[in-house]
Formats: C-alpha cells, sequence, structure tokens
C-alpha cells in the first residue's frame, strides 16, 4: 500500500486553488498533488506550474490512474455526482460544503459510501477543527452544564455587495446554485449548531428573497427549531447587514456560553440546576438580587476564554486527518454522511418559508421539497430542473 495519498482537485478556483498551495507547499504531510480538473482551459498552466496533468473532463481524471482520491471544488449541484462517480471506481472522496443541494443528493451519495466501506468518505468541516469549538463540543459534551434549553445563533456578518452577485449567471439562482445565504455562506454554523447542540425535530422559518439584493435566492433567514423536551433554538443569518453580528449563545440547565465574533468565550456556570436554585432562594435573597446588591458569586461563576484563528489552518487540518483516515485509518473529524444534517435544516427552512408550515426533520419530505425547488426553476427559465 503507498505512503501517501495523491489528491484530485476537481475545479480549480480560489478554494481548489488554495488546497493545491497547501499542498504544493508541503502543509500536509504524506498527501501530494495528483492532478487537477477543470472545465477552463485557462486553468492548465497552473496544473503544468505544479507538475501534474490536467484534465477537463472529470471522468478522464477519475479513470486517470493518476489520483487515489478527489476533493470537489464545484458549484454545489455537482459535488455528488463527482464524489459518487470517483468512489465507483474505487478513489477516496473528500466533499467541499455543502454536501449538496437537496438531502435527495447527500442520501444516494452516502448509499454508495456505504457500499465501499473500504473507502474514505469525508466532508470538509474545516470549522469542526477550530480549538474554539472543539473545546466547546468537549464542554457540552461532558454533560457538565446539564440539559439543553435554548440556544440562538445570529450570523449576519456575510455581507455581500450586488457586484458580488452579478460576478457570475450561476450566482444566487435556484437552478445554478440551489439557494442564497443558506447553500452558499452560512453551513459551517448550520453544521457546527447541531454539533454542539443536537439535531434538531422541526423547524418554522421566514426567508427574505431578493429582500435588499437583485437576486432571486434567499438573502435574510430567521428560523426557530424544536430539539425536543422543550428546548428550542433560533437562528438568523443575512448578506445585507454591512455591520456584521457573529454571536452564539447556548442555555443549559446549569450554565451558559456565549461565543462572540468564534472568538471570545464567556462561559457561566452556575451552583447547581437553575430550577433548584429557584426553589432554594428566599424572599430576602429576591429583594437583594432585584436591587443589585446580591453576591451573585453564590449562585455563579464566570470565565472568558479568547482564541486566535489562522485562515487556511484549518483546511490543513481536515486534509491531514483525510490522509491519515486513508493511510492508517485515523478516525474522520467530519465523516461525509455527517452532511445530511446541514443540508437537511436548510432544505427544511426553504421549505417551511416557501409553505408557511413546520417542517419536521425527522420525516423530512424530500419529495416536497424537489418539487417547491423545481418551481423555482422553472420561473427563472435558466436552467434544467433537478431530478433530485
Amino acid at each position: 500500500m503507498s505512503n501517501v495519498v495523491r489528491l484530485g482537485i476537481v475545479g480549480l478556483g480560489a478554494q481548489g486553488g488554495m488546497y493545491a498551495k497547501l499542498i504544493a507547499d508541503g502543509r500536509i504531510d504524506r498527501m501530494v498533488l495528483g492532478a487537477i480538473c477543470d472545465i477552463d482551459p485557462a486553468k492548465q498552466p497552473s496544473a503544468e506550474g505544479l507538475g501534474v496533468p490536467f484534465f477537463d473532463d472529470v471522468a478522464d481524471l477519475i479513470t486517470s490512474g493518476a489520483v487515489d482520491a478527489v476533493v470537489t471544488t464545484v458549484p454545489h449541484f455537482l459535488h455528488p455526482d463527482v464524489a459518487i462517480a470517483a468512489m465507483r471506481h474505487d478513489l477516496h472522496a473528500l466533499v467541499d460544503k455543502p454536501a449538496a443541494v437537496s438531502t435527495a443528493q447527500v442520501d444516494e451519495m452516502i448509499e454508495v459510501a456505504a457500499s465501499r466501506p473500504d473507502l474514505t468518505f469525508a466532508i470538509m468541516f474545516n470549522q469542526r477543527t477550530n480549538p474554539l469549538y472543539t473545546d466547546l463540543k468537549a464542554l457540552l459534551s461532558s454533560g457538565e452544564l446539564g440539559a439543553l434549553r435554548h440556544t440562538s445563533w445570529i450570523i449576519t456578518n456575510w455581507w455581500r455587495p450586488q457586484a458580488y452577485y452579478d460576478l457570475s449567471p450561476w450566482r444566487a439562482t435556484w437552478g445554478g446554485e440551489g439557494g442564497g445565504v443558506l447553500v452558499n455562506q452560512a453551513p459551517h454554523q448550520l453544521d457546527l449548531w447541531q454539533w454542539l447542540c443536537g439535531v434538531p425535530r422541526s423547524v418554522v422559518a421566514k426567508a427574505g428573497y431578493g429582500f435588499r439584493r437583485d437576486i432571486a435566492v434567499e438573502d435574510e433567514v430567521h428560523a426557530l427549531v424544536d430539539f425536543g423536551d422543550g428546548a428550542t433554538g433560533s437562528f438568523l443569518t443575512c448578506t445585507h447587514d454591512l455591520i456584521g453580528t457573529d454571536r452564539l449563545e447556548i442555555l443549559c440547565d446549569r450554565g451558559k456560553v456565549v461565543v462572540d465574533d468564534s472568538a471570545t468565550v464567556t462561559i457561566t456556570r452556575l451552583a447547581d440546576d437553575e430550577r433548584s436554585l429557584s426553589d432554594s432562594m428566599t424572599a430576602a435573597d429576591v429583594v437583594d438580587l432585584f436591587r443589585g446588591k446580591a453576591d451573585t458569586g453564590r449562585w455563579m461563576t464566570t470565565e472568558t476564554r479568547t482564541y486566535r484563528s489562522k485562515w487556511g489552518e484549518q483546511h490543513a487540518d481536515v486534509l491531514r486527518n483525510f490522509t491519515d483516515n486513508v493511510l492508517d485509518g485515523t478516525p474522520l473529524i467530519a465523516p461525509g454522511a455527517d452532511g445530511i444534517h446541514g443540508v437537511r435544516l436548510a432544505n427544511a427552512m426553504h421549505l417551511s418559508s416557501w409553505t408557511g408550515e413546520e417542517v419536521h426533520l425527522i420525516a423530512f419530505d424530500e419529495a416536497r421539497y424537489l418539487d417547491e425547488l423545481n418551481a423555482r426553476i422553472r420561473a427563472e427559465a435558466l436552467y434544467p430542473e433537478r431530478t433530485r
């Protein structure tokens, strides 16, 4: 068995170019560039400069024998097609986010991967390697803060001017991109939210379509989710807030976590669960509390942590982990099957906003979602309808 992984990059845009540079610079131990594929022939000199073969057809790359694995840095609808074709030809697959546009696409990808357990199937959820979120995951998983009660994420620092959408005709279209902020900017937060707090049972959402930009898809979404057992959550995102906010709050029985700008974490721990503290307080305690004279240290302690994030390092961590899984069987940070959760939540938010109904995720109606999506693709009259 080879002691290196030869990676084929499918799509040499900004993301694919970053992966190529990380590998070419020797940042990914035991991974080398095997080949590059792009439909734009102008990208061929870049491949030649890196000393690897260039293909303008992904089928030719897959059957070339030049690569052991592929990474999909192509439009969202094509992620599953490339990954499925690769796995069917004995190649490992690393899918960029989002895993797909529809859950039906991800289901098929998962099914193919399950039939090939000898292959590595992973997704580029690089934020799962961010020390802030790995520490928070460990804290919540430990049970120290108790059961979830409420969580909210305001993530509105995705500001995009009209010129951004006008760069390419496929941007912000139903047929070309499959959605707006939910499928382009916010997939990492949709993944992290469920990774940290659990998969919601249902969602009610209101979205603005072309609310503040001349586009067909959503540029603002506000959703309320039900986690079960009385726990709820809210998610607000948009691309028209020039100032922007990134604030995650997680309230539990025995404490609260607040994350600001994905950099500063404030953890407040209660001396007991909130209900027990409520039951034990006397009338005098309540008076002192309302007057601001109470010694709150009796009931809670607060800790603040600050993290620094280096751009690109988290992507490198996922590439290293992918390599180690291929060669050594090291557990994956983000198994490819995990991609279904964020796609399903985005689909459900769309469907709820289109129908005005609460949408259940456990028994998600994929066919109804696809019908609604295709109605919008037909109205655009730019791209063919989707079969999945």
